[in-house]
């Protein structure tokens, strides 16, 4: 696999993963009542944060894991346990409360201040482990390996992947002003209880292909990997 091939495989992979289509709702409830360029700051502080986090890792995650003495499995059962808490957080009625804005009387044309307070709100749970969770990582990491077998240029085309991912979902957060519209408070709780359900499932797959990983023939291939390619 040559460098392009390298790079297109983790932005698609990534933009999968970062998954800002399935994450609009709960973007679109965190930011109720923004304006236009409110909305836009915000998009830009938290996916900037993104390729940040995934760059860092792109560079030091094999070190990190190496220096801890962590095993890519054990990282991935963490991950998985960590968003398991989050999808049963995610089916609870009051999930999309926790992102409101208290200060329903902010000035609109504050938005410099509104987008570094919603900033400060939505890095932990919605950056990190909603979107940035332990397969994104996993993907910068393995990505980083391959990568580094190639170069410089290896890594150069890594680092687009990230910054094309990243700047994708600027776009569609960019644009959750329609969506908070048209689906109302009732429509985006249904699609947030929706996808804490799929996290849910996510998160035990995480963990099942952990398992797998640490222990070798205790569980079935068809378990960790359910349905591989070509067939």
């Amino acid at each position: 696999m040559n460098a392009s091939e390298l790079g297109v495989n983790l932005f698609v992979t990534l933009f999968a993963l970062l998954d800002p289509i399935g994450n609009l709702p709960i973007f679109a409830a965190a930011t109720v009542g923004a304006t236009l360029r409110q909305r836009v700051s915000v998009s830009f502080l938290i996916c900037l944060f993104a390729a940040a986090f995934l760059a860092f890792f792109l560079f030091t995650g094999l070190g990190l894991l190496q220096f801890f003495g962590i095993s890519l499995a054990a990282f991935r059962i963490a991950g998985g346990i960590l968003l398991l808490f989050l999808g049963l957080d995610m089916a609870r009625e009051d999930f999309l409360k926790m992102f409101a804005d208290t200060d329903i009387t902010h000035d609109k044309a504050d938005v410099r201040g509104y987008a570094r307070r919603r900033f400060q709100r939505l890095v932990v749970p919605f950056a990190i482990p909603l979107m940035i969770g332990p397969g994104a990582i996993s993907a910068v990491i393995i990505n980083a390996g391959e990568a580094a077998k190639l170069g410089a240029i290896g890594m150069t085309w890594s680092m687009a992947a990230i910054a094309a991912a990243a700047f994708v979902s600027f776009i569609c957060f960019s644009m959750t002003g329609w969506l908070s519209r048209i689906l109302g408070e009732v429509g985006m709780a249904i699609i947030v209880r929706v996808l804490g359900l799929i996290l849910c499932a996510l998160a035990i797959q995480f963990i099942l292909m952990g398992l797998g990983e640490a222990l070798p023939g205790m569980i079935s291939s068809g378990v960790t990997t359910p349905y591989p390619s070509g067939h």
